[in-house]
């Protein structure tokens, strides 16, 4: 593939999952970040082609990151997988939990985004930006998840708005929202609840999309699930 790509979100569950299949294609050069740095550096020790950086998409330092990715000269695929999920009823979730729902699942990405842009501008660039299936419009919703599923539901606004603004650009963007897969994230929201999907199978899905389609689509909210909204 030899593309260079950015994973932000990859220490476990789906975003490491995405790691070790860029990983497979050894043409690649992929740059992961995650608050868990030493568990990257664990997880991904065996892969030549992989660095590892910390980043807090609570307290973004844009000249760190950006200073991070320098080495890679040109972004070709940027895949915004970090997310945080807080479950509570809406009446006791406070001020903290949704600001920092928020701050991590869609205003930390925009964020990041905005730092990646000036490494994308000349040869183009694939954004994928992963939401949820809770976050799309018409979708099942469920109890204590009014703080995750409506920052989601901001990450699929920022994504046609993106696409919108930079359409004269060689720069696209899409969104994914994924049904249930077997991580731990799901276990949070779901105790015992058995997923469809493993990591593995989700992460090969998202990596050849990102891979193929920011050729065809931009701006393009698609939900990737097996049951119906």
């Amino acid at each position: 593939m030899n593309k260079n790509i950015v994973i932000i979100g990859g220490s476990t569950g789906i975003g490491k999952a995405i790691v070790e299949r860029a990983a497979l294609d050894t043409g690649n050069k992929i740059s992961v970040f995650s608050r868990q740095e030493e568990l990257m550096a664990s997880n991904f020790k065996s892969l030549d082609n992989v660095s590892v950086h910390f980043l807090d998409l609570e307290k973004i330092d844009a000249n760190e990151f950006k200073e991070n990715i320098s080495t890679l000269n040109n972004i070709d695929i940027l895949i915004n997988n970090a997310g945080y999920l807080v479950k509570k009823d809406f009446e006791k979730l406070s001020h903290q939990d949704i600001i920092k729902s928020y701050q991590i699942n869609v205003i930390g990405i925009m964020q990041i985004v905005q730092a990646t842009i000036p490494f994308m501008t000349n040869k183009g660039g694939h954004i994928v930006n992963i939401s949820s299936m809770g976050g799309f419009q018409g979708s099942m919703k469920f109890p204590g998840l009014s703080a995750y599923s409506t920052s989601k539901a901001a990450l699929c606004s920022f994504t046609e708005l993106f696409a919108e603004e930079y359409k004269d650009s060689k720069i696209k963007m899409n969104c994914l929202c994924l049904g249930a897969v077997q991580t731990e994230m799901l276990e949070t929201a779901f105790p015992g609840f058995k997923a469809p999907h493993t990591p593995q199978q989700m992460a090969k899905y998202i990596y050849d999309f990102a891979s193929s389609q920011g050729d065809f689509l931009n701006g393009k909210i698609i939900p990737v699930s097996l049951s119906t909204p």
